[in-house]
């Protein structure tokens, strides 16, 4: 129960009762970090459907409204960060961590942003009345990401949380968790390229990189979620 504290805390704006954590305590929670994903997709689902009532524009304003309430714009600062980082690094490792862990945003960072939102608003509006239930889960599925990304690529930041992240997770949460949105997929069908999705961020991930950060995590999260949206509104499309 206190890891799953934990990861809602961190992850999401929902009230949680307090509890002690240390760094330990945070890295165990990242094998929870989907059931906290379920958690944020039942309120961006729940607040969809019911604006959407009104009018669909409105309905996938308030999910994204939703989304980025309930995760406190956590991920999208990974992937400004990341963005101005690729940006402004030229191949040059070094600079692009330098760049990643400055608190101002810069122009990639802001267009990365606004691009982002505009491409979950216009998809949340494309999809049809019926499609909330895959978007309740498409935040858990794309929470999937960090459990593999920690196991597979290292940390660029040595002796830090991404390196204790990545000592705690194990095989079976990762397999797990694989297998839990295969098995969704087989009722929602665009869940099953979750994997796939996740997969080819590690890829891209480890070619530009070679490793993970917090911000990166943020970022990879945020594109899987992408990723499932466009993957629906294809499968759902007339």
């Amino acid at each position: 129960m206190k890891a799953l504290i934990v990861a809602l805390s961190f992850l999401t704006r929902l009230p949680m009762p307090r509890v002690a954590a240390d760094e330990a305590d945070f890295a165990r929670a990242i094998r929870l970090y989907p059931v906290a994903g379920l958690a944020i997709g039942a309120v961006v689902a729940g607040a969809g459907w019911l604006a959407a009532l009104v009018d669909p524009w409105v309905g996938a304003l308030a999910a994204l409204g939703a989304w980025v309430w309930t995760t406190g714009a956590l991920h999208l600062d990974g992937l400004a960060d990341l963005s101005d980082g690729l940006g402004a690094a030229h191949g040059d490792r070094s600079r692009l961590l330098s760049v990643m862990a400055d608190p101002h945003i810069g122009s990639f960072g802001v267009v990365a942003l606004v691009m982002q939102l505009l491409a979950k608003l216009v998809l949340l509006h494309g999809l049809p009345a019926g499609a909330w239930p895959i978007v309740a889960l498409i935040p858990a599925a794309a929470r999937i990401g960090p459990l593999v990304w920690a196991r597979v690529l290292p940390p660029l930041r040595p002796g830090g949380l991404g390196a204790m992240v990545s000592r705690a997770v194990r095989p079976f949460d990762m397999i797990g968790w694989i297998i839990t949105v295969l098995v969704l997929g087989l009722l929602y069908l665009p869940l099953a390229i979750a994997p796939l999705l996740i997969v080819s961020l590690a890829l891209w991930f480890r070619r530009k990189l070679g490793g993970m950060t917090g911000d990166v995590h943020g970022a990879g999260i945020e594109l899987t979620e992408t990723g499932l949206l466009v993957a629906t509104l294809l499968y759902l499309a007339p």
